[in-house]
């Protein structure tokens, strides 16, 4: 497992106070698409699951795609929020973003939202993109989706996609990371608390200890090269860095980068232009996407 320690800029206090101020602010900001921004359909379908194409100008098929799987805790959205990530995404890589707009808990516990990120992954396959030229990037509760996509098409027998990139993933729903507790009070809100909540009410009576609903306790060998970035203050620290150094000892190539002083999904810097955390992370999903896709 290759591990990387990103220090924070100009310093840990600093650089914490200024990301939990983004993370506040975003009731406020403007989500404004760019003028480059287009929405029209890339493709035609997307397996009968609501979803949105987001491109920025340069971004072509021809290079690949991106399924951007979102998070939200399993149980809301903000569209506007997510098509301006979308955007950074797709300028970032050079590729169209396609948008799942899976079911949400409590209305739709899994596997309802499972199922829909699976059938729009297969449904670019139908549409004839190559898995070789498809890369997920995934946030929170997004990532565990991705995350049990993977167990769930390797069990299938469907190809896999090229690349996983992860960001603050939930990986153990049986809430059994030492961090939740250790960083709770160091992070933006998220508690054990809140976890219980949430997973309970994705699980809606599955089991917490069972794969593919609870990523980590699959096998997890013959999986794609996986990048995941979390915050060192994250409550969430240890589903990362358990999962990763459990694919990796599975054979899996895996990426982790820790920020140093970093809250949970403290990857909201790269909504904004010129932000030192925000620009390394766009470079680095850049690269990974671009190191798939050869």
């Amino acid at each position: 497992m290759d591990i990387t320690h990103i220090p924070a800029e100009p310093d840990p206090t600093a650089a914490a106070a200024a990301v939990m101020a983004e993370l506040t602010g975003l009731g406020s900001r403007s989500l404004t698409l760019p003028a480059d921004a287009e929405l029209d359909p890339v493709l035609p379908r997307s397996g009968g699951v609501p979803a949105v194409w987001v491109r920025a100008g340069g971004a072509s098929v021809e290079e690949g795609v991106v399924l951007y799987v979102h998070g939200g805790g399993f149980e809301h959205r903000m569209p506007e929020l997510m098509n301006l990530t979308a955007h950074r995404i797709s300028r970032a890589t050079a590729r169209p973003v396609l948008v799942v707009h899976y079911r949400l808990a409590p209305a739709h516990p899994y596997p309802a939202p499972l199922d829909d990120v699976v059938a729009v992954y297969r449904s670019l396959l139908e549409q004839g993109v190559p898995a070789a030229k498809i890369v997920v990037f995934s946030e929170s509760s997004g990532a565990t989706l991705a995350l049990s996509a993977l167990l769930a098409l390797k069990e299938s027998g469907t190809a896999l996609p090229a690349a996983v990139i992860a960001n603050s993933a939930i990986t153990d729903l049986t809430l059994s990371s030492p961090s939740i507790d250790a960083n709770a009070p160091h992070d933006s809100g998220v508690d054990r608390a809140l976890l219980t909540r949430l997973v309970g009410q994705y699980l809606g009576g599955a089991r917490p200890d069972q794969a593919p609903q609870s990523p980590i306790h699959g096998a997890l060998d013959g999986l794609p090269p996986l990048l995941f970035t979390v915050g060192a203050a994250e409550a969430l620290l240890d589903d990362t860095l358990r999962f990763a150094q459990a694919a990796s000892d599975a054979g899996t190539r895996v990426s982790v980068e820790v920020y140093e002083a970093m809250p949970h999904v403290f990857q909201v810097t790269i909504l904004s232009e010129r932000h030192p955390t925000g620009d390394r992370l766009l470079e680095r999903f850049s690269e990974w996407a671009a190191d798939a896709g050869r």
